[in-house]
Order: structure tokens, then sequence, then C-alpha cells
């Protein structure tokens, strides 16, 4: 569907305001594709795509909406043919392969104007450049029920000790001390983020993404060592690989399991399955290693320059509006996306997930920000890679033959 979004005034106030003065004259069309298609995202792009065209008077701000699925197979396409002037995407290495083939603009020069975004630059820059902006992310962390920590005297660990203290005693009242659906395996990817990011830090973390570490490297083997700490103890339900993360979500609602690595779209399934905000509770994942940053998975939605757009003008200024801090408070709130804005100049809705998630992100993510497994690996990589971390899972004694295969498929892949 396209359409020939004009001037709404009553969408414009805050923006308006906060952008009428000192921008430049634009003129000619600004074409924008967003794979935003499901109706809270997409009344967000039509509003962002009406407040631009507001603001320029001699502009016209052209948007299509295109399905978030299809979009994934037709971007590459789109780019390559008569491009637009703004293409919705996702950071890290989901972006590295059209910046490789000379698909996205360098951006690099709007960002010495950005502020309050440094949390994930890395996750926008290839080759010391800047690749594109981001709008939205959502944290991850450990959710868990804090009655049962209550009944059990526990406190929110801020070290590994900790967290495997309090595991053993939740493990004692009999209970798991966590849920996970790894049928679909990539919540097992999430956790060897965290423990990878741990133990060793976010940049070996991402040098292990980008292939330029063996996967039977010692520090990697110490990833394991410590996952296997939880599980030998029965830290997880059994039987999770049989379970999607939805599936999981009972053993916490039910009292069986105390806690549930997961983002933060979980909290609504598990307020809508019955657990007040009194009974949930969320922290940041604990220190295992002192010596190294803590870096935060939470994945990032993005804007792009496509290399071939015809009003990259109008597209830079594009991109400066949609990160300038009011415009991200606005377009995050409860109401519309109901995330996080990743300006740290932005406030978020009085919700204690997103309040807490935002602080984190925005204060106490100093090693970095990964965009979560399956997005910082090679498709491939990742997909071999996830595998065999479910296999750890359930069969940790195969852990020295998961590394060689994952060492020859890491061999493989990236040699190509």
């Amino acid at each position: 569907m396209r359409s020939i979004l004009t001037a709404l005034a009553a969408t414009t106030a805050l923006t308006g305001a906060a952008f009428a003065d000192g921008h430049a004259n634009l003129t000619g069309t600004l074409k924008i594709v967003s794979d935003m298609s499901n109706p809270a995202p997409r009344a967000v792009m039509e509003q962002l795509a009406a407040d631009f065209d507001a603001l320029h008077p001699d502009l016209t701000v052209e948007l299509e909406i295109v399905d978030r699925e299809a979009w994934k197979s037709q971007i590459r396409n789109v780019l390559s043919a008569n491009p637009p002037d703004v293409v919705n995407w996702y950071a890290a290495n989901r972006m590295t392969p059209f910046v490789n083939a000379g698909l996205f603009e360098d951006v690099s020069d709007i960002w010495g104007d950005l502020e309050g975004l440094d949390a994930v630059k890395g996750a926008l820059t290839l080759d010391d450049k800047q690749w594109g902006v981001p709008y939205t992310y959502y944290q991850w962390g450990v959710y868990y029920r804090e009655d049962i920590f209550n009944e059990l005297g526990l406190e929110e660990p801020t070290t590994w000790e900790e967290e495997l203290a309090n595991c053993q005693v939740i493990v004692d009242s009999g209970r798991a001390c966590y849920t996970i659906g790894s049928k679909f395996l990539w919540t097992a990817g999430g956790w060897f983020d965290y423990l990878n990011m741990r133990t060793n830090g976010f940049d070996f973390h991402m040098e292990l993404a980008r292939g330029e570490v063996p996967w039977t490297d010692d520090r990697v083997r110490q990833t394991f060592a410590n996952w296997r700490q939880l599980i030998d103890m029965g830290g997880y339900i059994e039987d999770h690989q049989n379970y999607s993360w939805q599936e999981a979500l009972p053993f916490m609602v039910n009292g069986e399991a105390a806690a549930y690595l997961m983002g933060n779209f979980a909290v609504a399934p598990m307020r809508e399955a019955g657990l007040s905000d009194d009974q949930i509770d969320f922290y940041q994942f604990p220190v295992i290693n002192p010596d190294v940053e803590m870096g935060e998975d939470a994945p990032t939605d993005t804007f792009h320059i496509p290399a071939g757009a015809e009003n990259k003008d109008a597209a830079r200024e594009f991109l400066k509006f949609v990160t300038s801090a009011d415009v991200q408070t606005d377009i995050n709130s409860g109401a519309k996306l109901g995330q996080l804005p990743v300006n740290a100049g932005s406030s978020v809705d009085a919700d204690e997930f997103l309040e807490q998630g935002f602080t984190m992100l925005s204060e106490n993510a100093t090693g970095g920000v990964a965009q979560f497994f399956d997005r910082d690996f090679p498709a491939e990589m990742a997909s071999v890679g996830m595998e065999g971390l479910q296999e750890f899972m359930v069969f940790p004694d195969n852990l020295d033959d998961i590394l060689q295969r994952l060492e020859q498929a890491r061999q493989r892949i990236y040699a190509n």
C-alpha cells in the first residue's frame, strides 16, 4: 500500500515544536519503505512520516508499508533496483551484508550531530564508519518471581557466586531456578550471549561472532564451564527442548521455576497469565568476571539510507529527526511501540520494567550492546551454533564434540 502523507496538525505538536527551527529547506520527494506492518508500529511509522512532512512544506514524504516477514527476502532487490531514500532494518551482523555489498550509505557525517546514542554506536559501526541509526530497542535480563524470592529469603544476585547460591536454595525448595523453552533454539543463544559476555567481555564475544576466535579456545570453554554449573545443579526445567518460549512460561507462572532469562516482551504474557507486578521483578544478569564491563543484549531496530537513494539530504535529516530525544520518547511510549528509546536523553512511561531497562541500558551497559546471537553471528553460523548450544544444555558431556563441529563450521563459513 502506497500513500502520500501530508501534514497532520494533531500529530505534529510535539515534533513541530522541537524541529521547526533551524532545518534546511528540503525539497523534492522523500521515499520511505518500512516493514513496520503490525498495527501499532504501522501507526507510529505513519505518524513519523506525517510529522516530518509537516516540518518541511516543500518536501513530499512518500511512505510504503510492506509486510515485515516478506521484507526480509525483498530488501536486497529493493536496495539494488530503484531504491527508496530510507528503509527499516536491523543493526550489527544483519546490516553487514548490505554494507559489504555497497547497498547502504555511510552516514558517519551525521553521527557527529547525534547525542545520547553511544550505547549502540558499535552495533551500527563497520570499518570505523556508521551505516544507520537506531530508533528503538528492548532489554533482556532476568525476570523473576519476587514472591518466591521473599519466601526463600533471597536477594537479587549481583555476582555469579550469589547467583549459584540462590539457585541452590531454589532447587532445594523443589523448584527449578529457570524456565526456558529451547525448542526453537534462540533462547539457548541468549544464555550463551550473557555467559560469554560476563566471562570474557563484550569485545571478545563480538570477535567470536566475527569468526576471529576458534570455538575450541580455552576462553570459550570457560564460558561453557560456567554454564555447566547451573546445568549440573538442576537449574533448568526438564525437557525444555520440547517447549517454545511461550510454552515454558507456565512453569514460572505456576511457581515451578523461579525466573526466566528473557526479553521485555515476556512481561505482557506474564501479566496476562495472572502474575501481578508485585509478583514479578527484574535484575541485570550478574557479574561473573569483575575484570570485564557489563555487556547487554538489546536487539535494535534501525533506519538506513540506501546507497542509491535520490534524496540523500532529506534522508539524512529524517535520520536526525527519528533519533532525537523527544521523538524517541514519543514513539516508544506504552501507547505506541511500548519499547525503549535508544537516546539516553529520552524518558520512558511509568512502567517499572521499562524504567529499569532504560536505566540499565543507558547507565550500566558500559561494555557494549549486543544484538542477540542470531543477529550478531552470520545466519549459517547462528543456526549451527544454536543447535550446538541446545545440545549442550541437554547433553553437557557432548561439549568436546560440539565445539569441534562449531569450529569446523567457523572455518568453512567465514572462509566464504
